[in-house]
Parts: structure tokens; C-alpha cells; sequence
């Protein structure tokens, strides 16, 4: 059974067309419409039709950069696209013949990495996407935590200067703003704009509107040093962000996904030296697993996918793991379904 799963950024709209064992075997990319609702729906409905020929598609599942409403069909709020409380699900439902689901981004790239990548067998799992911001995700003994409103694990918007750089979501110090590709574009520009001799690489490989997140990360991976000591901040950033993460949620294995993820031990390692200077208890306390994302940049729409997938394809008991508002208890032979605790499983 082939399902589509589409992975809304801040930069770009990713598909892809995805087994049940969790291949990609056809794939599109389109910009990010940021001009008003309308247009991002106009590119999803374009690329899923796109994407359907030549496929026997059952559902399709989308991966939203922003707060999504327990019932997996409101958008109620999304910092780098112009979404404010919109029903997606419903108005998608309306153009595309086939059954849609609506998840956040980070969810999904999370659901991805349990069932298929890096943290397959986790109990405890703390997935960090750094892409145009940061996006998280918490899965705990096989179900994503989701919180009273649907809005858990949005660490980037945890406050880490206070009076920092001001974040799109309208605070200051986001973590984002650190550990993020937004903020390794605006450190790699600020030092070509200081005209420094040193940011000659960097400054060669910019454009007019000056230099992308790719191009620091290739330029990096090649052993520009300043670029690769700008990877270094944010990976240091990162640690110190997942240091208070250890503190509250005590995670057995992070996953490090999303675009600036493409750079690796460049990444990683300043990330795992920052995050055991910071952890509290160090030396007394069982460090937890950091990873890179075994999907990388298709975790998003692989995840979103099989969430679709299943919602459609699996049985109740199993899928209450898939449609976390969902609990089911017994009462007097019936079934019925409630919200606990976050997680609304089996």
C-alpha cells in the first residue's frame, strides 16, 4: 500500500511517494508559498497530483511546520508560513479525492525515525529537526506525546537569552535563534557584511541575497575553516539545548534531523562536547544517546505517510498508537474513547 507524505518547511514543500516498509520510490520539491494560505495549499494539491500518476495512492499524510490541533486538522499557528487557525485537513479533504491527515512536521519526521531510523526500539525519544527553525518531537514507549492542545515539543521556542534575538514567533532568545539554519545564514552573512579576509570562501560562494544554509554547510564539508567553526556554533548551541531537555525529560537517545543535519560530525561533535559540560548530574547519571537522523531530510513525509497509512489501514488497538487524542477503555463490553494524559493510546 502506497501512501504520500508531504513535508511543509519554511523554505520548501517535500513529497514523496512511500512504501509500507518506509522507501521513498518517487519524490518532488517545490518553494514554500509564504503569501497567504490559498498558495500553500495550491502547491500541496499541485504536488500530490503530481506525485499520484502512475501510483495506486490510499492516503496521504501531511507534515505542517506549525501547531497542529489534536484532531490533526487544525493549524493553528505556524511562525514561518502564513497560517492562523487553518483548517487544512478539511479544505485539503475538499480537492484531493483520497484520505488526508494532518501532523506537525516534527511528529512526523519523529514517527519516521521510531518506526523505520535511528530510534527504532527507543522508550524514550527526543527528536530536534533543525531546519528553518527548530522543530521537536517527544515519543514515549511507541506513541508520540502530544500534549493537552496538540503543541508539545516545541523545545525551538524555549527562551535560552533572555532578551536575545527576537524570534518570529513574537519572544526573544528563542533557542532557534541559535541553533537553527536561520541562524547559521545570519552569522555566516554577518561576517561577510564585517568584510572579514577570512570569510573569503564564504563570501565567493554567495549570491546576491547573500548565502544559504547549504552553501555554509558544503563549504564546511569541503574544510572552509570559518565555515566550519560556524557550524560549530550551532552544533554547541544545540548541546546546551539538549542539556535542559536531559534535565526535564531525561530522554534515552536523541535524533538530530533536518537540513543542518547534513553536516555531520561537524555538527554532532561540538553538540555531544557542549551537551556533557551542561548536563546537570554529569558523572552521576546515565548519559543518554545522541544520533543523527537516519532519514535526514525525508523523515517529514516518510513519517507523515505511515501515519496516513495507518490511520486508514490498521485496526483500533493499534492504531490508538497512531491517533494519539484516541484512549480506549472498556465499560460494560463497549469501547469508547477518551484524552489522557497526552498520549490518547491504548
Amino acid at each position: 500500500m502506497l501512501s504520500i507524505g508531504v513535508d511543509i518547511g519554511g523554505t520548501k514543500v517535500a513529497a514523496g511517494v512511500v512504501t509500507r516498509s518506509g522507501e521513498v520510490i518517487e519524490r518532488m520539491t517545490l518553494p514554500s508559498p509564504t503569501s497567504s494560505p490559498e498558495s500553500v495549499e495550491d502547491a500541496i494539491v499541485e504536488i500530490v497530483h503530481e506525485l499520484r500518476v502512475g501510483h495506486l495512492v490510499s492516503s496521504v499524510g501531511i507534515g505542517a511546520a506549525g501547531w497542529v490541533d489534536t484532531e490533526q486538522a487544525l493549524v493553528r499557528f505556524s511562525p514561518h508560513l502564513a497560517w492562523r487557525n487553518e483548517p487544512l485537513r478539511d479544505r485539503l479533504r475538499t480537492r484531493i479525492d483520497l484520505p488526508v491527515i494532518v501532523d506537525n512536521d516534527a511528529n512526523a519526521a519523529a514517527w519516521a525515525e521510531y518506526r523505520f531510523g535511528a530510534g527504532r526500539g527507543a522508550g524514550v525519544m527526543v527528536c530536534i529537526t533543525l531546519g528553518t527553525g527548530i522543530g521537536g518531537a517527544l515519543v514515549v514507549d511507541g506513541r508520540v506525546f502530544r500534549g493537552t492542545y496538540g503543541m508539545a515539543g516545541e523545545w525551538g521556542h524555549m527562551t535560552v537569552v533572555p532578551e536575545g534575538h527576537r524570534c518570529a514567533c513574537g519572544n526573544r532568545g528563542c533557542w532557534e535563534q541559535y541553533a537553527s539554519g536561520n541562524a547559521l545564514v545570519r552569522e555566516a552573512n554577518d561576517l561577510i557584511q564585517a568584510g572579514s579576509p577570512q570569510a573569503a570562501g564564504l563570501a565567493a560562494a554567495a549570491g546576491p541575497d547573500g548565502i544559504t544554509g547549504p552553501e555554509v554547510t558544503a563549504l564546511a564539508l569541503s574544510g572552509d575553516r570559518p565555515a566550519i567553526e560556524l557550524i560549530a556554533d550551532v552544533g554547541t548551541w544545540l548541546g546546551k539545548g539538549m542539556a535542559n531537555l536531559a534535565a526535564a525529560l531525561d530522554p534515552e537517545l536523541f535524533v538530530i534531523g533536518g537540513g543542518v543535519s547534513e553536516a555531520g560530525g561537524l555538527l554532532l561533535k561540538p553538540a555531544i562536547d557542549a551537551y556533557a559540560r551542561s548536563l546537570t548530574g554529569r558523572g552521576y547519571r546515565p548519559t543518554a544517546r545522541i544520533a543523527l537522523a537516519h532519514f535526514r531530510n525525508d523523515a517529514g513525509l516518510i513519517g507523515a505517510a505511515d501515519l496516513a497509512r495507518h490511520a486508514i489501514s490498521e485496526p483500533p488497538g493499534l492504531a490508538s498508537a497512531f491517533w494519539p487524542w484516541r484512549r480506549t477503555t472498556r465499560v460494560r463490553g463497549t469501547r469508547r474513547r477518551r484524552l489522557r494524559d497526552g498520549f490518547l493510546a491504548e
